[in-house]
C-alpha cells in the first residue's frame, strides 16, 4: 500500500532541518552585507544594523515556515 503524499519522513526532516539554517545564514548575510556597508560607507556601524535586520529576518521566515508547516498538518484536505 502506498504512503499518503506529503507523510514521508525524510520530506519532514529536510523541512524541518532547513529551519536551523535559517537563523544562523540570515544573521551571517546580514553582518557581511554591513560590514560591506561599513566599508564602502567608512562607517564602523553598519554591521550592527546588518546583525539586527539579519536576525530579524531569520526569525521572521522560521515563524512563516512553521506556520506554514501547521497549516498543512492541520488541513488533511492539501
Amino acid at each position: 500500500m502506498p504512503k499518503p503524499p506529503g507523510k514521508d519522513p525524510l520530506v519532514a526532516l529536510a523541512r524541518y532541518s532547513e529551519i536551523g539554517f535559517m537563523i544562523p545564514a540570515a544573521v551571517l548575510l546580514g553582518y557581511f552585507l554591513g560590514k560591506l556597508a561599513d566599508y564602502w560607507l567608512h562607517t564602523k556601524w553598519l554591521y550592527l544594523v546588518g546583525l539586527l535586520f539579519g536576525a530579524v529576518v531569520g526569525f521572521w521566515q522560521v515563524i512563516r515556515m512553521a506556520l506554514g508547516a501547521f497549516k498543512k498538518d492541520a488541513d488533511p484536505d492539501e
